[in-house]
């Protein structure tokens, strides 16, 4: 890690000077510079800044590079709206977009852009971005390098059969329906940014399991403030982890269930299409144009340009539908691929958001027995507060005979030795009846437990 970290480091002013010459001094396929005329100091100035990147080729070779927005913009033929996904000061939920000659990744900390030859990642010294890259590096150098050869000669040996079976399949058609164990280089890339998301989404579900079950068991044993902030603070981050899982599924989800966007992926494919394409083209000009004049139909004064026309039109029509019906056979098996690998990390991702689900519903059946718990403290409660309102009317009863003696008038009962204990034996045995007929009468009405 360490090494990779210093191979990883920005590059010195120097040599982003020279890249940056070269970069600006490159010729493009017209033979014009593709920025002449443009200042890069003004270009710097109207807010185009270098970023440092780190570049990883089909060979797993990695290097870091400053490049400028508009630059990444024409090299992978993106919009600018895309490379806000990637910029770290702008938070985006999960996203996975397919276009023309790149796929855009923002997984987590991983974001990134997938080319059909490189892997460009924003430089930085983020555990999870350099494990991606030495991840990247290891998948790539073990489908690659040592093993060509042994590819090279099983797709040879399939392809020998697949003759004798199909007389119609050529090389490329075997190139392009490799095996699920040697995918093209945007779909190997694309599984690590896969895994990477979703090892690190399940690692922190692991993690806050471990810290949740036996918090929630201590608060069901004891009912208290620190323990109900802890929970609280638990079920925020729960939820916040949860919706992040989420959006990492259903994006998965999304791009199984549209085909156009899982074909739009397949750069290697599109790539080679167009090769093969503008090789074809050369080649049947060279066919058609010899010295100026057509090989391929009769000369005449009158007929030769309409039959030229006429005869171009048909082999370019029938290059196109040729074309068509390959494309679409190679792209149905490429969906199937890409179907195949998405459809392995959404299980994994689903088995994470279960993983949440689960807990979730044990913090809401926690929840509920401590709901329930404060219920039956609240009705005990409520229990004891109408026995001792049922008392102070009983003991009420003393005063009211005490206020009835305490008036002033003369009776014989007052001459009477043991009249105060009568009145007080009296009295206590009317209170008790009293009271034991309220409690019956709270039994019977089912107020207070038998």
């Amino acid at each position: 890690m360490a090494d990779l970290k210093e191979r990883l480091l920005p590059l010195k002013p120097a040599s982003a000077i020279n890249l940056r010459e070269s970069v600006v001094n490159r010729p493009t396929a017209s033979g014009r510079h593709a920025f002449q005329g443009v200042d890069v100091v003004e270009v710097k100035k109207r807010g185009q800044g270098l970023k440092s990147w780190i570049r990883v080729d089909t060979s797993g070779n990695s290097q870091v590079i400053e490049v400028d927005k508009f630059t990444m913009m024409r090299r992978c033929d993106l919009p600018a709206r895309d490379l806000r996904l990637l910029d770290p000061v702008f938070v985006y939920p999960s996203t996975i977009l397919g276009r023309e000659k790149a796929i855009v990744v923002n997984l987590e900390q991983i974001r990134c852009i997938i080319t059909a030859d490189e892997v460009l990642l924003l430089n930085s010294l983020d555990k999870y971005v350099l494990q991606y890259v030495i991840d990247l590096q290891r998948r790539l150098t073990t489908t690659g390098g040592g093993e060509v050869g042994d590819v090279g000669e099983v797709w040879q040996s399939d392809h020998s059969e697949m003759n004798q079976r199909r007389g119609s399949r050529n090389f490329e058609n075997l190139y392009s329906n490799t095996s699920p164990d040697y995918l093209p280089f945007e779909f190997r890339a694309l599984e690590v940014a896969l895994e990477a998301a979703c090892t690190f989404l399940d690692t922190q579900a692991a993690e806050l399991e471990i810290e949740a079950y036996p918090l929630l068991d201590e608060l069901t044993s004891k009912i208290s403030t620190l323990n109900l902030e802890r929970v609280r603070r638990l079920k925020s981050r729960l939820v916040a982890l949860t919706r992040r899982v989420q959006k990492v599924r259903d994006e998965i989800e999304q791009l199984m269930d549209d085909d156009g966007d899982m074909a739009e992926m397949y750069l290697t494919e599109k790539k080679r299409r167009m090769e093969l394409s503008f090789y074809g083209d050369q080649s049947m000009l060279g066919y058609r144009s010899v010295d100026g004049a057509s090989i391929s139909a009769p000369v005449t004064p009158v007929s030769s340009p309409p039959d030229s026309r006429r005869l171009e039109k048909s082999l370019s029509m029938a290059r196109s539908r040729h074309e068509s019906m390959r494309s679409s056979e190679s792209n149905t098996e490429n969906i199937e691929e890409l179907e195949m690998l998405l459809e392995a990390y959404f299980v994994v991702i689903d088995s994470t958001l279960n993983k949440l689900t689960s807990l979730k519903e044990y913090i809401d059946d926690t929840e509920d027995f401590i709901n329930i718990q404060l219920d039956n403290v609240r009705n005990q409660l409520i229990q004891f507060e109408l026995l001792l309102t049922t008392a102070t009317f009983v003991v009420a009863i003393f005063g009211v005979v005490a206020g009835v003696f305490g008036m002033n008038f003369e009776i014989p009962f007052f001459d009477v030795p043991s009249a105060f204990q009568w009145v007080l034996i009296i009295t206590g045995v009317c209170g008790v009846c009293i009271f034991s007929a309220f409690v019956w009468f709270f039994k019977y009405r089912r107020l207070m437990p038998l």
